[in-house]
């Protein structure tokens, strides 16, 4: 007889796990949590998870901490409790950025956040669009990586701009993506030079490809201030681009990220619900694309102890 396939969400993005029950469906798993009168967080599973196949989903986005330690929590709780397998579903990753030593005595937090998921007793990880590559090689158990191209490419085949679309790598490092993303749109490629300041600005130094006369598609794994996007569509405007559309994964928009976008001559931010987006940050040109359907079946396929690479093979 097959494990009972249990699917179990922090305070992160309920709304998230909700629909990736539907999509399975299965009922959405009966767990508490809330905090302590000290602020310590306080987690109580109300159903029985002995022997089952159990899925915690939960980005670690802001408050990246509490939802971290939600997480680490509701992992050791469910460990406790006799749970046969845990996978740790992050739709989003945090920490990612911090991902190697860039200067002299800093962290690498995102592998310090790989092992507390290790120790806490994680049997495995999925996720979506990682920040770096690399980081799949922190993890000492499975780590099932996800993009969201097909997602992003489905929407943007019916704004119907193929045949005179460009699709743009906001830096050097984003090359590989944007060729995927390229190829499946069957367009050209153009690559933004920049020079970061620190971490919060960058300045593009100019735009390598022909956006000329053409709908230009920025994509990116991630959006927090929103400074880079907005030095990059001013950019590719000035070389004469007619609109220009952006494919970000993670909705971080954080800090000045709302009053630039509104600012901004962004026709349309193409985002996820990797993060959930809050009311005052919701504005008429970001459209939230659901990675639902996706875990789910990711999910799916790793109860059923089945292939997933079909899901994210051909990018």
């Amino acid at each position: 007889m097959k494990n009972k396939l249990l699917v179990f969400s922090g305070n992160a993005n309920k709304v998230l796990a909700t629909s990736i029950c539907r999509c399975l469906h299965v009922k959405l798993g009966d767990l508490s949590v809330d905090k302590f009168s000290d602020g310590e967080i306080r987690v109580k599973i109300n159903e029985n998870v002995r022997g089952h196949d159990v899925f915690i989903i939960q980005s670690t986005s802001y408050p990246s901490n509490d939802n971290l330690m939600e997480l680490l929590i509701m992992i050791d709780a469910l460990k406790r409790a006799s749970a046969q397998r845990i996978t740790a579903v992050l739709p989003y990753f945090g920490y990612a950025r911090q991902d190697r030593k860039d200067q002299p005595r800093v962290p690498i937090t995102a592998k310090l956040v790989a092992n507390l998921l290790t120790v806490a007793g994680a049997d495995r990880v999925l996720t979506i669009d990682l920040h770096a590559g690399q980081i799949q090689g922190f993890f000492d158990i499975p780590l099932d990586h996800l993009f969201a191209v097909k997602i992003f490419c489905d929407h943007v085949k019916k704004l119907g701009l193929n045949g005179n679309l460009v699709v743009v790598s906001p830096d050097v490092g984003g090359i590989k993506t944007a060729r995927a993303y390229a190829k499946k749109l069957r367009c050209g490629l153009a690559i933004v030079d920049k020079r970061r300041i620190d971490d919060k600005k960058a300045e593009v130094m100019h735009i390598m490809g022909d956006v000329r006369g053409k709908h230009a598609l920025i994509v990116d794994d991630m959006v927090a201030t929103a400074g880079s996007l907005v030095e990059a569509v001013d950019a590719i405007k000035k070389q004469g681009a007619l609109h220009v559309y952006a494919a970000i994964t993670h909705p971080v928009l954080c800090g000045p990220a709302i009053d630039r976008l509104r600012k901004c001559h962004l026709k349309e931010l193409i985002v996820t619900d990797t993060i959930p987006i809050g009311p005052e940050k919701k504005l008429n040109h970001i459209k939230v694309l659901s990675v639902a359907s996706l875990l789910a079946e990711a999910i799916k396929r790793i109860h059923c102890e089945e292939s997933i690479s079909v899901l994210f093979a051909s990018r």
